[in-house]
């Protein structure tokens, strides 16, 4: 069973279907023993960084979601999911996020003729051999949404990245950890592929 935690944050229903066409079964959930239960976890969320982690804090799952990354459990961050496993975001100054990976989240420079937020589908380019890109090809595009970026401070645990007024580290890898700052339940084939790959780990 796949847990999906819900703590009213968005694209939980596209995420849902998308795993249920992969014929998984698949819970949404904010109840700890079922996340803890659960064979794989996933963290999706669209909107903001502070208003997210107050709202995990105040329904205790900070703890549930560190107790399954400390077990081994195969866990994926999605869109904000990936940025609130990181330390901070220039988007709430003073919020601390989960920390389970190290680095930082940071605003979307401007740059002439470019919008923000960067939406849309742009290209990825796979490093250090993630398992998330198995039959991926590189230069594959995937859906973006989001007017900050993760800049990770291990280049090591960075899978995939991309270029959109900076360079963008787009996917990370860390042991049971995976994340995400592209939605692959919107990225059609290609994040079908990574989504099979996750739930074949």
């Amino acid at each position: 069973m796949i847990a999906i935690i819900d703590y009213d944050a968005g694209n939980i229903k596209s995420v849902e279907k998308a795993l249920l066409l992969l014929g998984q079964e698949v819970k949404v959930t904010g109840d700890k023993e079922t996340i803890l239960s659960a064979d794989k976890v996933i963290l999706p969320g669209v909107g903001a960084f502070g208003d997210a982690m107050a709202t995990i804090r105040e329904r205790g799952l900070e703890s549930v979601i560190c107790q399954v990354v400390d077990k081994g459990t195969p866990f994926l961050g999605i869109c904000l999911g990936l940025q609130l496993l990181f330390e901070r975001s220039d988007e709430a100054p003073g919020v601390k996020g989960l920390g389970i990976l190290k680095g930082e989240i940071l605003k979307i420079p401007e740059k002439e003729g470019m919008k923000i937020p960067h939406m849309g589908w742009n290209s990825l380019h796979l490093e250090n051999d993630g398992r998330l890109f198995r039959g991926v090809a590189e230069g594959a595009y995937v859906y973006f949404v989001h007017s900050y970026y993760l800049k990770a401070a291990d280049a090591r645990i960075v899978k995939a990245s991309t270029d959109y007024c900076t360079h963008i580290h787009a996917s990370v890898e860390k042991d049971n950890v995976f994340a995400c700052q592209f939605h692959p339940e919107k990225s059609s084939d290609v994040g079908f592929q990574i989504l099979k790959n996750f739930v074949e780990l």
